[in-house]
């Protein structure tokens, strides 16, 4: 329900309650009851709005208890960073808000105490020639401008310190560590995240693994239509878009698994775009590269031009793959920017559970061949 409809229902209880007593007054009326004048008081009136008011403010508080529900302090990962640049962002996000509310909170109070001020009963002075004040001149302009100011200041700052490109914050984090970046490339394909170690020439498709404490550099680019690579714990979004190349950084400084996903609508299978992060230590991590280089699976772009066709990939595994040919995610950019598409076919959006058994069936089959 909206904010706006709360005066609304004011009007609707009171009309109702004034339309009782007028239909008590008018059977009243007909046995020339004199109790009843055929109007309501101004009192009355008054008494049916506190009325109303009460009763909408209980709804009120009961409709902030329901929205409070879904704020959940085990998924409510926007304000729990676990990751050096999304940490930065938290940190510059309550200044804006502390910021804002400065400007907020006393322009509210404000507003109660003029009410209050200058209501009929106070008997508040009336000047009807005032036209002119200096002081609430310099107010209502140098108090925004002063706010711009400090805004522009962090919002500049905060830039600079978090670029995709060139994170000052994630180099001055990872000066004293002396770690060498891990680099991966990320390819969405429709719909699943594909990862590609390039100095470990290795893949995996819907897991991320990096070592905790060591900056991290991707590379991105889509096979399709736009995405958005977001690990709210971790680091921002960023759009990941066909045919070009973007990058992102990121740092976790806490091991844990943490969620990635899609956060823009590219299809039908949009919902279930979503991976794992898993930050471990490092001998953890190099004993997990080895594992995966390891793997019977191996990738070249013969086999990820079948492997990009778009995939419902509900329950999906983790997969993983050996071998990776060097320079596949820029020869699947030089592909994306000749035309190459991979066509999403009709009989999965129109039946996407139907779709997904066929899918399946023939996954069982191809295991049963190997």
């Amino acid at each position: 329900m909206c904010v706006k409809s709360f005066p609304l229902l004011f009007v609707q209880q009171m009309d109702f309650q004034v339309g009782e007593r007028n239909a008590a007054g008018g059977r009243h009326g007909m046995t020339h009851d004199p109790s009843w004048t055929g109007y309501v008081s101004a009192e009355e009136r008054r008494s049916m709005l506190k009325k109303g008011w009460a009763g909408s403010w209980r709804l009120l508080a009961l409709l902030s208890t329901i929205l409070l529900g879904g704020c959940s302090s085990q998924n409510f990962w926007l304000l729990d960073a676990k990751g050096v640049i999304s940490k930065t962002q938290v940190h510059y996000m309550v200044v804006d808000v502390v910021v804002m509310l400065i400007i907020i909170v006393p322009t509210a109070l404000l507003i109660l105490w003029s009410m209050w001020r200058y209501r009929r009963a106070a008997g508040a002075t009336y000047s009807p020639h005032w036209s002119h004040s200096n002081a609430i001149e310099v107010v209502v302009w140098g108090i925004p401008l002063v706010t711009v100011a400090v805004l522009s200041y962090y919002s500049v700052k905060a830039i600079y310190q978090v670029n995709p490109y060139n994170p000052t914050v994630l180099a001055s984090a990872a000066a004293p560590l002396d770690q060498a970046p891990l680099e991966v490339d990320v390819i969405a394909t429709d719909w699943r995240w594909v990862f590609i170690y390039p100095a470990q020439h290795m893949m995996s498709v819907g897991k991320l693994v990096i070592p905790v404490n060591t900056p991290v550099d991707f590379r991105l680019t889509s096979t399709s239509v736009t995405n958005d690579f977001y690990i709210p714990q971790l680091v921002g979004m960023i759009d990941v878009m066909p045919g070009m190349r973007v990058k992102q950084a990121m740092m976790a400084t806490k091991a844990g698994t943490y969620e990635g996903f899609s956060a823009d609508y590219s299809g039908p299978g949009f919902s279930w775009m979503k991976f794992q992060t898993e930050a471990v230590p490092e001998a953890q991590f190099q004993a997990w590269a080895k594992k995966v280089q390891q793997a019977p699976q191996h990738m070249d772009y013969a086999q990820f031009d079948a492997y990009a066709k778009p995939y419902i990939s509900v329950g999906a595994k983790p997969e993983y793959f050996s071998d990776v040919q060097p320079g596949l995610f820029a020869h699947v950019i030089a592909e994306v920017m000749n035309g190459k598409v991979w066509p999403t076919p009709m009989g999965m959006t129109e039946n996407m559970v139907k779709y997904l058994q066929k899918q399946r069936a023939s996954q069982a089959q191809m295991q049963g061949e190997l």
